[in-house]
């Protein structure tokens, strides 16, 4: 296989959808806008289109697709939800009851697909200007974690954020706080800085989702809202069906990552 990290978001689709890539999509398709996914019923789509509007850190949205169809035609027109990413979760009334790599079996009528920005997005924009990336060196998933973080409700949903971190030194974090607040539809600059257990994080050895990371001598760690917070708040609220990626596994999109830039 060729190297993915210098591959189209096309590219990075066809992979999944072909059942050739099934892992992290971290560091793949680098300069190309990642992207979570939510899918939920018709009946529930407005409920999580107003929690998305008023938790933008977590859930900046990108694309909507129309009831029933799996296409998003902003982002990738032609791509296909159901098959062009690595990996899903399937949650039924909170409960994960499967991780398929497709979700052909799954897909109705009435189910609206959100596409949400991604952290992976800016990381581009890091390496460019010299700031390492520990998960990306060690060539795994960015480590995530719960929070004591409470989202703003909007219908049945309501729940805790999720959070991604990267440890960083003093000088790193000031020069990707002004990297990163280019990118608000990918989450923009951090939103905690230093002790984790100021948001509810116990313990970084053991992230909720993803791999942990070495924090070394004379780093800090640096939190960023995450857009794996939907299957927090599914656990929370426990609808009757919410299908997601599987943290870590994106949607790659058309888009370029200076498409965001200060949008």
């Amino acid at each position: 296989m060729t190297d993915l990290r210098h591959a189209t978001g096309a590219e990075i689709r066809r992979l999944a959808r072909t059942g050739q890539l099934t892992t992290s999509t971290a560091g793949l398709a680098l300069g190309f806008v990642q992207a979570n996914l939510v899918v939920v019923p018709r009946e529930l789509a407005f409920d999580f289109l107003l929690f998305c509007q008023r938790n933008p850190k977590p859930c900046p949205l990108l694309d909507v697709t129309e009831p029933g169809s799996p296409e998003p035609r902003l982002v990738a027109p032609g791509a296909d939800v159901r098959t062009d990413l690595p990996r899903y979760r399937v949650f039924r009334h909170g409960e994960l009851c499967d991780e398929p790599t497709d979700l052909l079996a799954y897909w109705r009528d009435d189910l609206v697909a959100f596409l949400i920005g991604c952290s992976f997005t800016f990381e581009n924009a890091l390496l460019q200007a010299g700031v390492p990336l520990r998960h990306l060196e060690k060539g795994c998933n960015v480590p995530m974690y719960r929070t004591s973080l409470a989202c703003r409700p909007a219908g049945i949903f309501h729940g805790p954020m999720t959070v991604s971190m990267r440890p960083m030194t003093p000088a790193h974090v000031i020069r990707a706080v002004q990297i990163c607040s280019r990118f608000p539809r990918a989450h923009g600059a951090p939103i905690h800085i230093g002790d984790p257990s100021a948001i509810g994080v116990r313990d970084l050895a053991r992230p909720d989702f993803g791999d942990p990371v070495e924090l070394r001598s004379g780093e800090v760690p640096v939190f960023w809202a995450c857009g794996v917070t939907p299957q927090t708040v599914a656990l929370a609220t426990r609808p009757s069906l919410l299908i997601t990626h599987k943290p870590g596994h994106m949607f790659l999109t058309d888009w370029r990552d200076t498409d965001l830039e200060g949008e």
